[in-house]
């Protein structure tokens, strides 16, 4: 996924209510940018730390900025939440991840369970593949890429819909990308919401299946490129 236009750049300077995100661009101006992951955002940023911001495709919108990457110790972190079903949707194309490959169609936000959609509905002839797609961006000392980062209740309601969706003969995935590539496995994080990790492990006892795919990112493009570790 390339950006369609060149990120500006600067310093984190604060967060606050918790969509808006305030920096000092490269250039001295003052801006403020909207921020789409309404979770804790744990490990993602530090005072004064690099970060990277997109344009508005809308002139008129209220924040003419979005937070696209925040710099860690070592590399770049995605903090768009948004991002994740589009990088999802091009690991799908690309044919490199076996459990994503051998449907003919892909659809988006298809309605399924109760009053949801599933990001993506892969299908054949006779086949479908129902993927719950996640945005992780949390690391741990250890090296951990964990999710979720905060108690997330719509989080827990997808799992057993997908449990459900596999309960009538259906694959159910479990799709985690990863938007950092400082990690070296993923878990879910108990440490947070122990009852998010309880189920997990119940589901993929009971055959939902679970994908975690890292990225690689630069300012000019992120890309979903390798398979990492599950440690439940």
């Amino acid at each position: 996924m390339f950006f369609a236009e060149p990120l500006l750049t600067g310093h984190f300077l604060r967060r606050r209510q918790r969509f808006i995100m305030d920096a000092r661009l490269d250039s001295g101006d003052l801006v403020s940018a909207h921020c789409t992951n309404t979770g804790s955002m744990r490990s993602c940023f530090t005072p004064g730390c690099r970060v990277a911001m997109s344009p508005a495709a809308n002139p008129a919108r209220k924040l003419a900025y979005t937070w696209e990457l925040s710099h860690g110790a070592s590399s770049w972190i995605g903090v768009n939440t948004h991002r994740a079903n589009e990088l999802a949707v091009e690991a799908v194309q690309s044919g490199r991840f076996p459990l994503l490959n051998g449907y003919s169609s892909l659809r988006r936000e298809v309605p399924y369970g109760q009053n949801s959609r599933v990001d993506i509905l892969l299908e054949d002839a006779t086949r479908r593949c129902y993927i719950e797609v996640k945005n992780v961006s949390m690391l741990t000392e250890d090296g951990a890429c964990c999710f979720p980062d905060a108690v997330t209740l719509r989080g827990l309601k997808h799992i057993r819909e997908l449990q459900a969706i596999h309960a009538t003969g259906h694959r159910a995935l479990l799709l985690f990308v990863v938007q950092r590539d400082d990690g070296t496995y993923f878990r879910p994080a108990d440490e947070i919401d122990a009852a998010y990790g309880a189920a997990l492990r119940e589901a993929v006892a009971g055959g939902v299946e679970v994908l975690a795919l890292q990225a690689e990112l630069s300012l000019e493009a992120i890309s979903l490129v390798r398979e990492l570790p599950i440690r439940l």
